[in-house]
């Protein structure tokens, strides 16, 4: 009995350090896409690619199976999630050129808020005081982030890029819901596959790609980017989530914007004062508290 359960605390403790690993990893993508001296499309369809290729790798290197039957079921949705996926990249890869990686992306962690309001309309979900003062705070603090109240020039295309980018993956989650039990590899696979499918048209008529751009540097940049922060990552992703509780992945998944925010102060000198730190808190504490279940009195 000792043994099965010092066990199941060695895996929880795993899952819950391949959770935090990849949460940390995506709280980095801001700082690479600064690096990259390629246009957002670009960048978003090579992360399609590349990371359904490291996917598609990994499935058959554990010898899992797709299940087809369900994908063929459930493509419709699929491919219109992907799509959806696509421009949410571009949009929030956008965002980091017009303003700050951590604006950026408190304005793209609105995205659970985006969920939290439209649910009662189309789930016809109960929308309570809880719900609504999350709404209000996530709403304050996007207007002490956005820059406002310090009489400073205001990102007004980078803070709508973040939130067009935060409304598009509120958009995928909402047709997440309706995928049932579709396997989660099975589900991103597609999905990404079809973001760089769809993306692929866009890139190649409104984009300009001078092909002195693709060296060395950003052709590792690119991979890494792929692999670790798409296939790896959401593998990682994959196999913890549903080795913990839904409490726990709720918080955990809140590493990757204070990684962005730790890493936009530091390492790109980006300046972020106390109006825009309340704003952070604010926003980020109204998107947790809206995922976590409420409290009831047991009679």
């Amino acid at each position: 009995m000792d043994i099965n359960r010092n066990n199941g605390k060695n895996s929880a403790k795993l899952a819950r350090g391949a959770l935090i690993l990849s949460m940390s990893v995506f709280g980095t993508i801001g700082l690479f896409r600064r690096l990259i001296p390629l246009p957002s499309g670009a960048i978003a369809f090579f992360r399609g690619l590349i990371g359904t290729l490291a996917l598609l790798l990994i499935v058959l290197i554990s010898r899992k199976k797709l299940d087809l039957r369900a994908i063929k079921k459930h493509l419709i949705l699929l491919c219109l999630s992907g799509a959806l996926i696509g421009f949410n990249w571009i949009f929030l890869f956008e965002a980091y050129n017009y303003t700050s990686v951590a604006t950026a992306t408190l304005c793209y962690y609105t995205a659970p808020i985006i969920v939290l309001i439209a649910a009662p309309f189309i789930f016809k979900e109960r929308f309570g005081i809880k719900q609504g003062l999350c709404a209000a705070c996530a709403l304050i603090g996007m207007v002490f982030v956005s820059g406002v109240l310090n009489g400073g020039k205001i990102a007004v295309k980078g803070i709508i890029f973040g939130l067009l980018s935060a409304l598009l993956y509120a958009s995928v989650i909402l047709i997440n819901r309706g995928l049932g039990a579709l396997s989660a590899y099975d589900k991103t696979i597609i999905q990404l596959a079809s973001a760089a499918i769809v993306i692929l048209p866009y890139t190649l008529i409104a984009e300009d790609i001078p092909l002195y751009v693709f060296n060395l540097k950003t052709v590792i940049l690119l991979l890494v980017v792929g692999i670790i922060h798409t296939g790896i990552s959401y593998a990682l992703y994959f196999n913890s989530v549903g080795s913990l509780p839904t409490q726990s992945v709720a918080i955990c998944s809140y590493i990757d914007p204070v990684v962005a925010i730790i890493l936009s102060a530091l390492v790109l000198k980006e300046p972020m004062g106390v109006w825009e730190i309340v704003g952070a808190v604010l926003i980020l504490g109204a998107a947790v508290a809206c995922e976590l279940p409420s409290k009831r009195i047991k009679k």
